[in-house]
């Protein structure tokens, strides 16, 4: 449809593996600077914090490898704030508590380090890129065990109705060759594999 590298890098992968996430995007964008005042840094997150809309996905770019951009307090305010979850190209800590309450999160690696101090957040709902891919507030993400899609939100609609039919199709396929139908005819039959 136009789009073809829509997927975040497989780096990027899912706290709960066995959960999904969809939804609406809110775009963070933020970086690292040495010697922040702790007082400022918290203000800026919580402003964050404060800024995602409920329902959404927030998505962040970090511009940062060396922190952790979730953790527990945090998550559990996305949380009841009805935040559906977080993606971000960086780090995470309190994991286990993150798991054990069920806030889907999606990130490049673990670190205890905290951002006080030393990172804040600089954008809210402006466009950001992860891995070559333009994230924009408004644009739609699908999330799961396998990867993460961006999509554009002026296609949306049309990539929903496409997909509906694509699943109908391949369960036809999936149900001819369960009774027996060769998998090259079936495939022949309904064009969809």
């Amino acid at each position: 449809m136009g789009h073809p590298d829509q997927v975040l890098p497989q780096t990027i992968r899912p706290l709960l593996p066995e959960r999904k996430l969809a939804g609406p995007i809110y775009t963070i964008g933020g970086r690292g600077k040495p010697n922040l005042d702790g007082h400022q840094t918290l203000l800026s997150w919580t402003e964050m914090l404060s800024r995602a809309p409920k329902g959404s996905v927030t998505i962040m770019q970090p511009n940062d490898s060396t922190m952790a951009h979730m953790g527990e307090l945090s998550s559990e305010t996305m949380t009841l704030r009805g935040v559906r979850g977080f993606i971000v190209d960086g780090g995470c800590r309190d994991s286990e508590f993150i798991r054990k309450i069920g806030f889907r999160v999606w990130c490049r690696y673990f670190t205890p380090i905290d951002v006080v101090g030393r990172w804040e957040a600089e954008t809210f709902g402006e466009p950001i890129t992860i891995g070559g891919v333009r994230i924009c507030t408004g644009d739609y993400v699908l999330a799961d065990f396998d990867g993460v899609v961006i999509i554009p939100g002026e296609i949306a609609e049309e990539v929903t109705a496409r997909v509906e039919a694509v699943l109908c199709t391949e369960n036809l396929v999936r149900k001819a060759i369960l009774e027996g139908v060769d998998p090259k005819e079936a495939y022949l039959k309904y064009g969809k594999f």
